[in-house]
């Protein structure tokens, strides 16, 4: 059974913070990430970073941000879905609306850092991991790219 989930692009400081408690949730309260580190500078509604909540219901279960990163090329960043929510699609759902905002936006390929369990996620999804290993926040890391047709 899908679940009605709504994802919609932040447009209000109450959206970012629904958006922000997913991302404490699963970073901070779950992955042990730090909060300096977890929350920057383009976590503000005129960073012109576009924030991403999925709610079901009332609830936000999910979340993300797509910044511009070099000329043609957007970067995905705090890909979160609460764990009650994980392996329903919701993931693969909130990828997509990504996808779609960055070809509206004019990005021609999309940059992420992924924590290396997740690699397989995004391979699915059409991203191809390069360079070596790295650690963030104490996590491990692979840096994966997508040409957006």
């Amino acid at each position: 059974m899908n679940k009605p989930y709504h994802i919609h692009k932040v447009a209000s400081s109450q959206q970012l913070g629904d958006a922000m408690s997913v991302r404490k949730t699963v970073f901070i309260e779950e992955q042990g990430v730090p909060a300096d580190l977890e929350i920057d500078e383009h976590d503000t509604l005129d960073s012109g970073t576009i924030h991403f909540v999925a709610y079901l219901g009332e609830q936000p279960v999910a979340a993300s941000r797509l910044r511009p990163y070099a000329p043609g090329v957007g970067k995905l960043e705090r890909v979160a879905v609460l764990e009650s929510e994980r392996g329903t699609g919701l993931g693969k759902q909130i990828m997509l609306e990504m996808e779609n905002v960055a070809r509206e936006e004019g990005f021609q390929s999309l940059k992420l850092n992924a924590q290396t369990h997740a690699q397989r996620f995004y391979e699915k999804l059409g991203y191809e991991p390069y360079g070596d290993l790295f650690e963030d926040a104490g996590i491990e890391h692979i840096a994966m790219v997508k040409t957006l047709a």
